[in-house]
């Protein structure tokens, strides 16, 4: 048994006995077992994966914010519905635990719904075709979310002007300004 010393605020030094135990290889592996990790089960506004597969569309309709909602009940056109049909048969032409085919699409607007889980789309940023996998927490947004359209601005230095420090231009800069002043002007 070993023995530490600790001093609390206020208090004179005492002994607090600590024992300790050589664990063998069989302890730690039974503390592995019982103590294995548990996953967050994914649920839609309290509705689970599996259930939420199963749900008709009018009932998913009624699960999602009111854009989203008036959305499904003007209907789905054309293109919202190719794309869906694509994604099926992507889907189903994939071998089993593969990922299917990515198709591309520019119907940024697009909302997310249940059936498209588990596709690869190509969402259209302007430039290129941004690869998405639509995961289970993606239901209900749109897929121009995942295809960011712009740079993120990287500050770095300011420029000419910016501030009234930075008015200063070097000297090389003027004498060049300087000529070209000099070359413009005629003497008479």
């Amino acid at each position: 048994m070993k023995v530490h010393y600790k001093k609390k605020k206020g208090e004179r030094q005492k002994a607090l006995p600590v024992c300790i135990y050589n664990l063998s290889n069989r302890d730690t592996a039974d503390q592995a077992t019982q103590r294995k990790r548990t996953f967050r089960k994914f649920t839609y506004r309290g509705i689970d994966l599996e259930q939420l597969l199963d749900l008709s569309s009018e009932q998913f309709m009624g699960m999602v914010h009111c854009r989203a909602r008036r959305r499904f009940q003007r209907g789905l056109k054309r293109k919202p519905m190719g794309l869906i049909k694509k994604l099926r048969a992507a889907k189903k032409s994939a071998p089993a635990g593969e990922k299917p085919e990515t198709v591309k699409t520019h119907l940024r607007n697009m909302i997310i719904v249940p059936e498209m889980i588990g596709s690869v789309v190509g969402v259209y940023n302007g430039k290129v075709f941004n690869q998405v996998e639509i995961k289970p927490e993606m239901t209900g947004h749109y897929l121009g979310e995942f295809s960011i359209s712009y740079k993120p601005v990287r500050h770095g230095r300011p420029g000419i002007g910016a501030t009234s420090s930075s008015k200063f231009v070097p000297l090389k800069h003027n004498l060049s300004m300087m000529v070209g002043l000099v070359r413009n002007v005629k003497f008479y």
